[in-house]
């Protein structure tokens, strides 16, 4: 029979699903990230009974994400009260206009709320930094000013 005639199955003209990336070096999470990862994974799996065939399928990718999250999770420790690091708060200027920031874990950053992940950019620029540095981003000497190392307990 000549290959003209073959009947191909659906699946050959689907698009190739693959794994939700995890990001490169360690899962550091704020003390508040495991729970972050649990109600993540609860919302999810609540989610996944009431789902169609597609989309229960998302749901178990995304479970799998979470799930290898939670289990590679490391709640870092407090960070020092004079010095950026991990789990800082900090008040910053940046053109002007004043934010306060907090540096955290891939999983836990919303930039919009003032999350910044300790693999950003402006996170890896100010860590180490003391409180009256001025910090450099690329391509912008001076960018950052640090006004204010705020306590990580009051985030």
């Amino acid at each position: 029979m000549s290959v003209a005639f073959r009947r191909e199955s659906d699946e050959e003209h689907k698009e190739p699903r693959f794994e939700l990336p995890i990001p490169a070096g360690p899962n550091l999470v704020t003390e508040g990230g495991p729970a972050l990862i649990d109600a993540r994974i609860a919302a999810l799996e609540a989610e996944q009974v009431d789902a169609d065939e597609a989309r229960r399928e998302e749901i178990a990718r995304d479970l799998r994400y979470w799930h290898t999250r939670r289990v590679t999770a490391i709640v870092a420790p407090v960070p020092p009260a004079d010095e950026i690091a991990f789990g800082s708060r900090v008040r910053i200027a940046v053109d002007g206009s004043e934010r306060v920031i907090r540096i955290v874990g891939d999983d836990e950053a919303d930039p919009a709320a003032g999350l910044i992940a300790f693999s950003a950019p402006l996170a890896r620029a100010l860590t180490g930094a003391m409180e009256g540095e001025v910090v450099s981003l690329p391509g912008r000497p001076d960018a950052v000013e640090v006004i204010e190392i705020l306590s990580a307990a009051e985030a």
